[in-house]
């Protein structure tokens, strides 16, 4: 049974900053593409970033957050700076084994697993 766990989470005020990590469990795999989503206090879940071969970001964290991946130890993580308010949020993370097409990476329904999310709250 694989597990995905985020943690890393917390408040902070605008303009600092967060790691956000995943850790895969269960059995010792690499999965070939991994992402990041986030869902705002009634809103839908959006796409943050994504690593399938490449790696890409949503136009509203680009040059903010990094993605970046440590399959050794089955970890990803998301690093965010510059917060904003506009970034409050519940954070996933999701996986799926096999290759996928870059844009794809940007859907929910690309990943087979996810994290239970862990609360960014950004103050102003």
């Amino acid at each position: 049974q694989v597990q995905l766990v985020e943690s890393g989470g917390g408040l902070v005020q605008a303009g600092g900053s967060l790691r956000l990590s995943c850790v895969a469990s269960g059995q010792i795999i690499n999965f070939y593409a991994m992402g990041w989503f986030r869902q705002g206090p009634g809103q839908v879940r959006e796409f943050v970033a994504g690593s399938g071969g490449s790696t890409i970001y949503a136009d509203s964290v680009e040059s903010r957050f990094t993605l970046s991946r440590d399959n050794v130890k089955n970890t990803m993580y998301l690093q965010m700076n510059s917060l904003k308010p506009e970034d409050t949020a519940v954070y996933y993370c999701a996986a799926k084994w096999g290759r996928t097409a870059i844009s794809t990476l940007r859907t929910a329904d690309t990943y087979a697993y996810w994290g239970q999310g862990t609360q960014v709250t950004v103050s102003s």
